[in-house]
Order: C-alpha cells, then structure tokens, then sequence
C-alpha cells in the first residue's frame, strides 16, 4: 500500500500483540492518527511502531505532524517516538510534558524584511561591477607581471624576475581585503541592515575579498592568526585555528590564548534572518577547545578552560561556563572529555620560525615554482608557435583550435598522471617522519608532515571521479587505507571523504559510507597533536557529514545517521542506529530498507553488479571527457585573449580580465546545460529503489557534475538565475549565502527566502542499498541557518525559522511561522 511520498506501508503484520483499547482520550487520538498514516482500522495501544507495525522514519515524520496539528496535544518528535515506540508509552510520555513546559510562550519568528525588486536589481548590477572591476584589475597585472617575466635572460633570471612579481602579487592579494574592510567598514560593530542594501554591498565585498585571498591556505599556520589580527580580530597566543571559515567581521571575534579550533566549524560572526545580516560577537576565552563540524552563532561565549565538542552547535547568546564541557546542537553539558592529547613544549620561538619558514618557503620556492615554472613550460612545449604568437590573426586560424586542443589534452592528461603519482606517493614517503600515538608539538617537522599529508591525500578529483562507484575502493587503498576484506557494493563510498591521515583510516568489511565523511585521526592540543588509527567496524552504514574521531564508540553492524554525533563514552554500540546530537538508539533498520536485500545476495548481485560497474566505468569516461571539453574551451578563450593583447596594448590587458569573466560564465553555462541535458529537459521524479536498478545510476550520475564554481554567486542575485537554469523553482528575491541545492528540480523555494552559508538542502537518502528521494518545499520568508540540513520530503512553511546546524528530518513539517532548531529538530521556546 502506498503513503505519502511514494512510502509503501503496510498492516501489521500476523503475529502483532492483540489489539487493546487505548484507556485514555491521548491514546485513543494518537492511536487514530496512526491509524490515518499507516491506512489500517485500528492500531493496538502496545504495538511497536517499527518492530510490530512495519513503520519507518518517513512514516513517523508524517504521524508527528498530524499529531501537531491536533488541538490539546503536546507536540511530538522523532526522539519522542523512538524513546517511546509504543502509542501507551508515548502517551504515558506526553502526560508528563505541560508540567515541564516554560510558562512563556514560544518566541515568533521575526517578519522577513522584503526588499524592492529595483534594491535587489540594483545591488546585483553593484556586485557585478565590483567583481568586473576585481577581474580587470588582475587582468592588467597579469599581463604586466607576464611582460616582464618574459624579458629575462636566462633560467636564473626567469627565477628572479619570478620571485619578485610573484611575491608582489602575493603580498597585494592578502592586503587589498586588509585595506578594503578597513576603508570600507572600519571596525565592525554588533548591528543588522537588510540584505540587498548599500551596507550589505560593503559587507559582501569584504567578504568575497576575504574568502578569494590566498591566506586561506595558511589556516593551521601561525601566519593565518597574524592575518585575522590586521582585519582587527582580538586573538591571544598560542592560538590555533585548523579551519578555513574566514570569520567575515573579524572586530567581533576575541579567542584566549592556548584555544584550539578544529576544522569544518564555522564562526562567521554574522547571521542571515529573515533578509536582514545580523553581526554579532564570538568569544572564546582562554585554552578554549572547540571540536570538529560545530557552529558558533552570534552572541555565543565559551569561558576559561570550556569545551565544546565535535558535531555540535551554540545558539544564538549560549554560554558556556569557564571549565564546563557541552556538547549536543544545541549544546547542553557533559561529561565527556575532548581534550585527549597531553601538552608539549611549543613557545612563542618555535610559532615565529614556523611562521618565516613557512614565508620563505612561499616566497622563495612556491610562488617561482608557480610563475617561472608556467612560464618555462609554455615557452618550451614545442608547437606553440600560432598559441603563443600574439597575433590577433591567428584567433581564427585552425592551427590555433588545434594547438589549443593539444595543449588542454596534455594538460589535462598531466595533470591526471602527475597528481594520482603524487597523492600515492608523495604522502607515504613524509608519512614517515610521523609516529602513530606519540605526541608531537606543534609547528615543527612532524606537524608540516602530517599537514601535507592531510592536504596531499584529501585531494577532491580523484575522490569526485571514482566516488559511488566500485573505483573508489581501489583508489582509497592507493593512498593508504585499510579496508580489510571489501564486499564490494558498487557505492562503498561517496564522492567526499576526508581523513587527516589516510595511513591510520580502517575501514571494516560490508561498511557503506555517504558522502561528507571526516575520520579524524589527528587529536589537538593548544601545543601538540597525535596521530592514532581511527577504525569505523564492519557492516556499518554512515549517513551524510559525520565526523568519526579516535575512539569512537561504535563496532560492528551499526547505523550512523546522517549528521549524528559519533558518542566518545559509554558502551561500544553494536547492532543499533544512532541519530541526532548528542545521539540517542533508533533501530538498525526497517523493513522498507530490506524489500531489496534480495539483490544483494548471490548470482543476483553479481549480475546487478557487474552492470554498475560498466554503466559507472561509462560516466568516469563520460565526465573525464566533459571536463576536458571544459579545459579546452577555457584554453581557447585564454590564448584568443592573450593573442588580441598583443594588437591593443592597454586594452588588451582589460580583454584578459574580461576572459576572466567570460570563463566563469561559460562554465557555468555549460554544466547547466550538460546537467539539463542528462536529465532530458525533464524534472526528477521521486523515487524508492535499489541502487542496483538502472534509474539509481541515471540519478548518480547527476552528481558528478561540477558545482563548486556556484560558490562564486553566492549573496548575489546572479545565485538564483543558475538555480532557476538547473531546474530549481525558486522565488523572487532569495538571498542565498552559500546554500548547496543535490537534487535541483525536486526543490522549490518561496520569495525572499534565507538560505545560510553552508546550508543544504538534500533531496535523497540511501541506505544499505536503498536509494529514497522526494520534493522539498520551502515556503516565502524562510530563514534556513549556517549549516542546517533539509532532508528529503520535509516542508517549511513561510517565514519559519530553521537554526543553525539543525538537521530537518526526511518527511518533517515545519508549520508556518514557526522557530525550529536542533539534531534532530523541533520546535524550539523561550526559557
């Protein structure tokens, strides 16, 4: 029997306890209820929901929200119904509720502020002559750096004359955002201005400055901290910061000294609600920890010695406590420890040497290397002649199609071979130097290894190309994993893991991993850092963006919920699922996951498998070869611009900025065109498969189409025309600040929504072989936060209120107006 969604449920089951009659008016509604969403005549009060009545997840999502939508009731959640899975239990549950309630009522979301389509015009058109002025600007520096590099006489000359422009550019990269907020903003101040107006252009060009600038890749470098210090961020020493969120308003960020702050968390100290950016302080006090894919919204401090713990989030005004230790989104206090590495001898000496060294080395080697090495190569490749002739003639020619064409095939086909024997290699000759579970300091020859190895072996290409496929198994033991015995599936792994060192990465036989993995082998101190294996057990299955650290307490046979928090105490879990953050036990799996577990035994899934395998082996060929195609029209498109400076001087150097631009909208426009063309200029259905049935590979095949070029639109207008191009029925006047959209033309979005950076808004799951998609709505006025997750079959209603970091469950109604928040979210209140 079919439900909403395209869900079969079905009757209970024969053997089910004998029905009872509910013994109070809550049983007797909630019984009703789920009468109504699994379609049977009677429910028994002592039936378990998943075990007794077939039901799932999706199921139960839908059940909570006819349950909110009768008068009387408390509202009801997901960890309710799997605390409780029973109706006598969950009404026995829900007596309790009104005493626990705060006597305020639930705080309103504020009215979304609605711009003026002419405001929003004319921001858009301001965004586009800032980045048109940007890329002309580099334009004409390129040239002129290229002039005067090819003057040189000589190798030794060529290095020189290298060094010195490279060096120039370099220091004028990480300045001109310096310079830019300084003049622009001053110091920034606790305050909020609608989106779309002048402020907010001052506030967006400091940040795509920001984010563009090279100093992000010196995150986890002495250096970085000096830089958030000239942008006027208050940070004490021995400071270490691993992640690359640039804070935007960096007068409002104060850190302690001795405080850590792992990579993927974010602390913009601005929020995006309701059209407006509200800015706001992030302070952290001193030897302050602050764990792995967390977020720290406006007007959130931490004290002395606090810490807060991976996969977590503070909101809005939270505080913890000097010495406490949170953890949880929302974060609430635990006991459990973060901190696992012992301290080591790592002083102000050590951090300043690091610091020039790493100069130096960028200066002296990286920058010359980039720039004379370039140079060199195009200069000495033989048959070039018409390439490198500036002659504006030659545009025309076919020789310059052809040498063009040679050029991007041996760049394309190097850049494959050189960088597959440098992330193989490469990272196991300095993974040498570092010692499984002995403790380094900080800033010195251990640290710069096992830095490089984590930044060599993370490479995207090669995860993205063999990614959901067979492949990847064989390219992660390349770079050093250790999968045991594989059983291969076909989908073992997603296009995104991350590892701070592949060498200590174990992965157990029958273990199926989603996308946004991170093993976090490394373990931090405010002085020094260790390296230990991280094991994730057999036949597990890993949902979405999962941080799993050292010591993680799950074995064999587990479900890991997409965004769950992996639980460092406690029993080693086995046989269960985990959801939410902190996580709490839900069942392994449910019989809509097993209804194609027939295909995954025998002669059956050799024969499905080996047809994945070839329709796989046909979209690596097919992407290797879109890609290039892209490479050769940029190559072409280049040389033409290089070839007309040569005829107009001056403005010839403006024709290569303009290439710039020209470059970034033909890409844009080819991958939506190769995205609408693999979907047929037809919308995605919903749909409930294995992942061996053919219309799962067609959809697979989606995500191997590039999108992180997208990023560059994000706060502009310009976002939402590329979103409305790849299918998405998006309304006037959103404002998108880095929103990642899987599944485009299953997604509909109202008028002047919010969509807040690092928010995303995935339209499918698959779990031990079963693939579920369905529509998303989100409704006018939405505000969704930084880092949230929207999930397949969810609804939002207009201007409702999504906090940061919460993860909206597959099938979730969001009511209209509503504040909701947390891991797995519900409606939130005012204490």
């Amino acid at each position: 029997m079919v439900g909403n969604s395209g869900e079969v449920t079905t009757a209970a089951p024969v053997g089910a306890p004998a029905a009872r009659a509910p013994v109070d008016s809550t049983e007797h509604v909630l019984a009703e209820v789920l009468a109504g969403v699994v379609r049977v005549d009677e429910v028994p009060v002592d039936s378990h929901f998943f075990d007794d009545l077939g039901a799932n997840s999706l199921v139960m999502a839908h059940f909570c929200a006819r349950v909110r939508k009768r008068p009387g009731l408390p509202p009801v959640s997901m960890r309710d119904v799997y605390g409780h899975p029973t109706i006598r239990g969950l009404a026995a549950a829900l007596a309790e509720v009104p005493a626990q309630l705060p006597e305020t009522a639930p705080e309103p979301a504020a009215p979304p502020v609605r711009a003026g389509t002419a405001r929003y015009v004319l921001c858009g058109a301001l965004q586009f002559l800032v980045f048109a002025a940007y890329c002309l600007l580099s334009g004409l520096v390129t040239v002129r750096g290229y002039e005067w590099v090819s003057g040189a006489d000589g190798v030794l000359d060529v290095y020189l004359r290298s060094a010195g422009f490279g060096g120039a550019l370099f220091v004028g990269l990480c300045t001109v955002p310096v310079v830019a907020k300084w003049v622009l903003v001053g110091r920034w101040t606790a305050t909020e201005f609608p989106v779309w107006s002048l402020a907010y252009l001052r506030f967006w060009t400091v940040k795509a400055l920001l984010r563009a600038n090279p100093m992000v890749l010196f995150v986890g470098n002495p250096l970085y901290v000096l830089y958030l210090r000239a942008l006027g961020a208050h940070i004490g020493k021995g400071v270490t910061i691993l992640s690359p969120s640039v804070p935007v308003c960096t007068d409002l960020f104060t850190v302690g000294a001795g405080t850590v702050i792992r990579k993927d968390s974010y602390f913009l100290c601005y929020q995006a609600h309701a059209g407006r950016i509200r800015t706001g302080p992030v302070t952290l006090g001193r030897d302050v920890f602050v764990g792995e894919k967390t977020v720290l919204d406006i007007g959130t401090s931490m004290g002395d010695g606090s810490q807060l713990g991976h996969s977590s989030a503070l909101y809005d005004g939270a505080a913890v406590p000097a010495g406490q230790r949170w953890h949880g989104s929302p974060a609430r206090r635990t006991d459990v420890d973060h901190v696992r590495v012992p301290a080591a001898e790592c002083g102000t000496a050590r951090r300043v040497g690091y610091g020039l060294a790493t100069v130096l080395q960028t200066l002296l080697v990286g920058v010359p290397l980039l720039i004379g090495g370039t140079y060199m190569l195009l200069t000495l490749a033989p048959a070039l002649d018409v390439l490198l002739d500036r002659d504006a003639r030659h545009v025309t020619t076919g020789r310059f199609c052809v040498e063009a064409l040679g050029l991007s095939l041996a760049l394309f086909v190097g850049f494959i071979l050189v960088g597959f024997a440098t992330v193989t290699v490469l990272p196991r000759l300095l993974d040498l130097v570092v010692r499984p579970d002995r403790v380094y300091p900080l800033y010195g020859l251990h640290y710069s290894a096992q830095r490089a190895v984590a930044r060599l072996t993370n490479a995207k290409f090669f995860l993205w190309l063999c990614g959901d496929s067979s492949y990847v198994v064989h390219y992660l033991r390349a770079i050093g994993y250790d999968l045991s015995h594989v059983e291969q599936t076909g989908s073992n792994f997603g296009t995104e893991v991350a590892h701070e060192t592949p060498y200590l990465s174990s992965v157990g036989r029958g273990t199926m991993v989603a996308d946004g993995l991170s093993i976090m082998n490394a373990e931090f101190s405010g002085t020094s850092f260790r390296v230990s294996r991280t094991v994730i057990g057999p036949h597990n299955f890993l949902g979405n963006h999962i941080a799993y650290p050292v010591g993680g307490r799950t074995g064999e046979n587990c479900l890991l919920a997409t965004k769950v928090m992996v639980p460092l105490d406690g029993e080693i879990r086995e046989g269960v699922g985990l959801l939410g953050s902190p996580p709490f036990e839900i069942p392994r799996t449910v019989e809509r996951d097993t209804r194609f577990d027939h295909l995954r035994e025998g002669d059956e899934l050799s024969r499905r498998l080996g047809a994945k395998n070839r329709h796989n082996l046909r979209t690596v060929a097919l992407f290797l070869f879109i890609r290039w195609l892209d490479w050769f029209a940029l190559t072409v498109l280049g040389f033409a611009a290089f070839d007309l400076y040569g005829e107009h001087g001056t403005v010839g150097g403006l024709l290569i900025g303009a290439s710039m631009m020209a470059g970034l909208l033909f890409t844009t426009g080819y991958y939506v065109l190769v995205e609408r063309l693999l979907c047929r200029f037809r919308p995605l259905e919903p749909q409930l498969h294995s992942i061996y049935d053919p219309l799962f590979w067609r959809q697979e095949r989606l995500w191997k189409i590039p999108d992180r070029h997208i990023s560059v639109y994000n706060g502009t207008p310009f976002k939402n025309l590329v979103w409305r191009l790849l299918g998405v029925r998006i309304g006037r006047r959103v404002f998108d600040d880095g929103c990642s959209i899987t599944e485009r033309t299953l997604t509909a979005i109202g008028s002047d929504a919010t969509l807040g950076a690092h928010s995303k808004v995935q339209s499918h799951s698959q779990e031990d072989g079963t693939f579920k998609s369905d529509h998303i709505e989100i409704g006018d006025g939405v505000t969704i936060g930084v880092g949230a997750l929207v999930h397949y079959g969810a609804s939002v209603g207009d201007a409702a209120v999504l906090a940061a970091d919460s993860f909206l469950m597959k099938g979730e109604e969001v009511p209209a107006g509503a504040h909701w928040g947390g891991n797995p979210a519900v409606a939130l209140r005012r204490g």
